[in-house]
């Protein structure tokens, strides 16, 4: 006989491998016998000759042994038979699901992310980063975890990197200009002068950026840059200024495809230097690139503190003006405000990233650098509700059961990080960036360090889950957004409960999901069809946000959402849209961040389109294809997303 495989091609028979597979089932369940593995081959044999074909479908052979193995009364071998071929199975389908994905990354990389280039090195990484993907969720990840992954109940973000490395870090600047460092290729010496000091502050970015794959940030610029800005003049520290920007443009540092997510806290230092360095960084920011384009990087965020900048005769009132009129023309900076009923005990310490991550509180001691977050895992709120059939019993049981296996998988990956060596993370570890990592030597496992990092459990789409639940969300009844609250304040419990579990430091985060909010309601309207409010949109609401389309006050919306924050302390944002720039009314941008510092929010922004012709210059709303001046179609449109993962 000859055998027809999966691929079309034609074969000679080969018996022998199926008493292997028998073998191999019965050796699974602890009945290994060689000689009855070929006595059922034989019964095998025996039938496909009787049905008297030349050719034969591998399936067909593997379903007859099958039925021999329950005829012959081998029910255990069967089931571990059957289970092994359903192994294969989804194998050969990840596979070429995988070739699939491939040949579409070849035609054009993905261009949904700004960041991502469509170079050849950017076409490698995106290949490189399938092929991950299906090693760790069929070779790595606990079969339970990896089949909500793929079932769209969960998403593990950044799933490539599973077991390589770690997400971001508070990087400790300061220090490493005072002292110098290396970066692989020798010894660099602490610099003197402002373009210096900016020049190693870019390097240090991408030296980082290269051992991870998350956001970088300085959680205290003003601050760490003041001591190099000794006796320079306005000019020299906005060249150097201008610089570190052109750099954090420019730099593809992340495999050739992407620049570093770069973020910048600054704001609170009411030195001279330090205020010559905030006031110069903002300037080359509002300047724009060399032709006006609108920067990507850093990540500006101002941090407002009453009695330092908040208010007229605060020494740094006039930068917080200025902050706000560069955010009217440049969307950054975003806000952070130090005196929220969380951010308080902290003092002026607190610092985020653009992608909203928030690291402070510690099972060890509770600082901003020197610590990140090591990765997080996003749970699909809109698919329990949408099951829940409107019961909040059942809303909360399906929750806890998702809630626990998050949980799980988040610390099976910590085990999995924590193996790595101090020479696997030759910068980050190595020139003891994190917390601790000075204390390990090339060989040890990181645990020590990263046990200051966080696990992050996150959720999206809680608009759409009060719809599912209630029939509105939290914008239209005051009870959706007492149950949102409610549903809210339980998730943080349950995850402060984990941290006491494992003595670990979980948090609780608005999702930054502006990929994955597409990717969940395309899952769940395939398989629930159509609902009103809930899966008849191209995309959730991100986190507790209320729905963009929804007609609100800017004031209202900051009311609802403001409540969230408390309660997600690994992280929050939220904005407020402005129809277009309002570079003109810089006082309704100063009393909506104010009215926002009121409803107890913790990291803000303000949104509005930014539309770029890159053959004359000019910049505002384009509402075509074709620049109004010159009419060119060479036009970039810039839209806010700030996920720094994927």
């Amino acid at each position: 006989m000859m055998i027809r495989k999966r691929d079309g091609r034609v074969v000679e028979f080969d018996e022998t491998k199926i008493t292997d597979a028998i073998f191999e089932a019965a050796k699974s369940v602890g009945g290994a016998d060689r000689q009855l593995a070929m006595e059922l081959t034989l019964s095998v044999l025996k039938a496909l000759k009787n049905e008297n074909r030349q050719t034969i479908d591998v399936e067909h052979i593997q379903d007859m042994v099958e039925k021999v193995l329950i005829e012959s009364g081998h029910a255990r071998t069967a089931k571990s038979y059957i289970l092994y071929r359903a192994r294969r199975t989804g194998m050969r389908s990840s596979r070429s699901e995988l070739m699939d994905t491939v040949a579409d990354i070849l035609k054009e990389t993905d261009r949904d992310n700004a960041n991502i280039s469509n170079s050849p090195s950017a076409k490698m990484l995106q290949i490189a980063s399938a092929a991950s993907r299906e090693f760790y969720l069929n070779r790595l990840i606990p079969e339970e975890m990896a089949a909500a992954h793929k079932r769209g109940d969960i998403h593990i973000h950044d799933l490539d990197f599973y077991g390589k490395t770690l997400n971001c870090i508070n990087i400790p600047l300061g220090r490493l200009l005072a002292k110098g460092f290396n970066n692989g290729h020798g010894f660099i010496r602490p610099p003197r002068r402002p373009g210096s000091a900016t020049a190693l502050a870019a390097i240090i970015l991408q030296s980082s950026q290269n051992d991870m794959f998350g956001g970088q940030s300085f959680g205290y610029f003003d601050t760490d840059m003041a001591p190099f800005m000794e006796g320079a003049s306005e000019e020299e520290v906005f060249q150097a200024m201008e610089a570190l920007v052109y750099n954090l443009n420019s730099m593809h540092s992340r495999a050739g495809a992407q620049v570093p997510f770069s973020s910048l806290n600054l704001g609170l230092d009411t030195s001279e230097n330090g205020r010559k360095v905030t006031r110069n960084l903002l300037k080359a920011y509002g300047r724009g690139l060399g032709r006006g384009e609108n920067p990507i990087f850093p990540n500006v965020i101002f941090r407002v503190k009453r009695g330092v900048n908040l208010d007229k005769g605060d020494p740094n009132y006039d930068l917080f003006q200025l902050a706000i009129s560069v955010a009217a023309r440049r969307l950054n900076p975003t806000f952070s405000f130090m005196d929220t009923s969380f951010n308080k005990p902290y003092g002026g310490d607190v610092a985020y990233m653009g992608c909203r991550t928030r690291v402070i509180a510690n099972r060890g001691p509770e600082i901003t650098e020197g610590r990140g977050n090591l990765s997080f895992t996003t749970i699909n709120l809109p698919r329990l509700a949408i099951k829940s059939e409107r019961s909040i019993d059942t809303f909360y049981h399906l929750l806890d059961d998702l809630l626990d296996l998050v949980r799980e998988q988040l610390y099976h990956r910590y085990k999995v990080q924590a193996n790595l060596k101090v020479r696997d993370l030759p910068f980050l570890m190595g020139q003891g960036l994190y917390l601790d990592s000075d204390k390990l030597a090339n060989d040890d496992r990181i645990e020590e360090a990263i046990k200051h990092g966080t696990l992050g459990v996150g959720f999206i789409g809680l608009a759409e889950t009060l719809t599912a639940l209630l029939g509105c969300h939290h914008a239209q009844s005051e009870e959706a957004q007492k149950l949102g609250e409610e549903i809210i304040g339980h998730m943080r419990e349950k995850v402060d409960a984990m941290s006491d579990k494992y003595d670990l430091n979980y948090s609780f985060i608005a999702t930054p999901a502006e990929g994955l909010s597409g990717r969940f309601i395309r899952m769940d309207r395939k398989e629930y069809g159509i609902i009103p409010g809930v899966t008849d949109k191209a995309y959730y609401t991100n986190s507790f946000h209320v729905p963009v389309s929804y007609p609100i006050s800017a004031f209202e919306k900051m009311r609802l959402e403001g409540a969230y924050h408390k309660f997600t302390n690994g992280g929050h944002i939220s904005y407020v849209e402005f129809a277009s720039s309002p570079v003109h009314n810089l006082g309704a941008v100063e009393d909506v961040l104010r009215h926002m510092l009121a409803c107890d929010c913790g990291y803000v922004g303000i949104n509005f389109p930014i539309d770029y012709c890159e053959e004359c210059g000019y910049t505002g709303i384009i509402d075509s294809d074709y620049c109004p001046v010159c009419e060119k179609t060479l036009t970039q449109k810039y839209r806010r997303e700030t996920c720094c993962t994927e």
